[in-house]
Formats: structure tokens, sequence, C-alpha cells
């Protein structure tokens, strides 16, 4: 990203399911957004859970001055009033897109955090706030936004490395995993990047998918298979869903679609034109060099 410009993003709930949004291509549902992140801040890649009628959405809290992201959780009412907001999970490095699950009576969390060099798998110790490591999955790359999910008895496992979509499966969550034969995908930039939970929509599998071809996080593609197996993936790009009109100045990007029971999480940006961007960056750096590591730029592609 050009001097002086910052991606500034905001999350919001929509109304619906995300099959519904897929059939439609389109967001024009009502949606309660959170706001008020304050300077430099932001919320990104909401994923969720409903339990007793609650939404807890887990997602990337980010501030430009330390160039970190650590992982929040917000408890929202059934009416999506928003009760509560904690810190939840917090490493040396960059965290970002805190992918939520529950198998075999567990609550899982599988964020990026590909400056760490490694996919750590999270197990909840105590819903919602308390999470210990307990597996590294072994892949061919260091994944970005891996994104989980069962098919027909598998753990299949969507991620994005070195400008492509990538493929791989296990028979348990912990591995081993093994690379399909027929990834990557593509490395087209319309749709190299998951963006979001699969779902089925009128039983066929899909899964968002970022298109970056215009900027980063620009719009969700649905990538729709038309075939899974361990030997064989056949799949196809939708045509985009743009951020909605309802999301005001925040309408230069729609990052991610994640599915939670009823409603559909999605975050929007705003790329801001800011005179304090260069300052902010070298007190980051100040701040990161002080702390004896070297980051990496943050979850967008290089300012």
């Amino acid at each position: 990203m050009g001097e002086g410009l910052m991606d500034i993003w905001k999350i919001g709930i929509v109304a619906a399911p995300l099959g519904d949004l897929f059939r439609a291509g389109r967001i024009d549902q009502p949606i309660s957004w959170v706001e008020g992140q304050g300077a430099y801040r932001f919320l990104a890649d909401p994923f969720g859970l409903e339990r007793n009628g609650a939404f807890f959405v887990f997602a990337e809290a980010y501030d430009y001055r330390t160039r970190l992201g650590a992982i929040d959780v917000l408890r929202f009412d059934p009416d999506r009033t928003l009760r509560e907001r904690r810190r939840c999970l917090t490493e040396p490095w960059h965290l970002s897109y805190p992918v939520v699950f529950e198998d075999e009576g567990e609550t899982w969390m599988l964020p990026e955090a590909s400056r760490s060099g490694r996919l750590t798998l999270y197990r909840a110790t105590r819903f919602p706030d308390a999470w210990e490591g307990v597996a590294i999955l072994d892949l061919p790359h260091v994944a970005i936004d891996a994104t989980p999910f069962r098919h027909e008895g598998r753990w299949w496992l969507l991620y994005a490395a070195e400008g492509a979509l990538h493929l791989a499966f296990a028979d348990v969550l912990t591995g081993p995993w093994h690379a399909h034969p027929d990834s990557p995908l593509t490395r087209d930039p319309r749709g190299a990047r998951p963006g979001g939970t699969p779902v089925r929509v009128d039983g066929r599998l899909c899964a968002p998918v970022q298109d970056c071809s215009r900027t980063y996080g620009g719009a969700i593609r649905p990538l729709w298979f038309d075939a899974l197996t361990p030997e064989r993936a056949v799949t196809r790009l939708g045509d985009p869903i743009l951020a909605p009109v309802s999301a005001g100045t925040f309408r230069d990007g729609l990052h991610s679609m994640s599915a939670c029971g009823p409603v559909t999480l999605i975050d929007v940006k705003r790329i801001e034109r800011s005179l304090l961007r260069l300052p902010v960056d070298l007190l980051g750096r100040s701040r990161r060099a002080a702390r004896g590591w070297r980051a990496r730029a943050p979850r967008t592609p290089a300012r």
C-alpha cells in the first residue's frame, strides 16, 4: 500500500445465513456494525459460534502503532447488541483470522500466525477467553488464513501460500495432513486466498475466497466445488460479492464472510489517507526493535 495509506476495517453481523448471501450474490440485509475502534486500530477477520442464543465473535484486533494483531472475543445478545468484549489470545507474533469451530465436544481455534513460521491449533480451556496450543499442523508451506472444514468423513484445509490457494486433507484434525494432488487449486488473484467458512448451498460445497485483483480484500467470491475427493478436486469461481451500500465509507473492500448460525459475519474496509502514517510506522518499528524481534508486514500486502 502506498505512502500514507492504511486499510481500516470494521466488522458487521448480517441478519441472514451465509448460504442465502451466496444464492443472492449480494448483501442487502440489515447489518449490525461494530464501530469506534479509535485511531490506527481496527477489528477484522470475524469468526463466530452461536451458543444459547448469544453470538460469540472472535476477531483480529490490530494496532498500526505496534503492527501486531491479537484475538478479541465479543459477545452479542440475540438481537445483535454488543454486551462484552475482551482479549482472549495474544502471542509475541501477529495473530489474525481466528477460525473457531467445534468437534468431539471441544472448541477449537486455528488463527493465522505465519510470522511464527508454523500453524498452531488451540483448544478452549475456558470458553470463550482461555486457550492453549495443543498441536502444530505439519504442512508443506507456512499456511496463511488456513480454513478447516469437514467433508465426507475427512478434515480438509484450504490455505494460501506463495501466491496460490492450496488444499490438504487428513483423517483426524491434528494430522498427519496430506497435500492434495490437485493442489494448488488456483494462482488467480481473484481467488487465491481463503476468506471465511465453507458451507453447503443447496447440497453443494462452497468456500468464500478473497478477490485481491484490484486491492487486498477487495471482494469475496464463492469457490464452488464440483468434485472433492482425496484423488480429485474440481472448482470454479463465482461472481464477486462487494461490500454492501450500508457500509458507507467502508466500501473499498469486503474481506471475509463467515457463517455463524442464522447470521453471517463480515468485514469491510476503508482506505484511509493519513499524513501521520510515517511517524506511526517509525514508532511501530522502534517498539518491535525493543522487543528484539523483526516483524514482517502486517496482514495486508506491503504498504
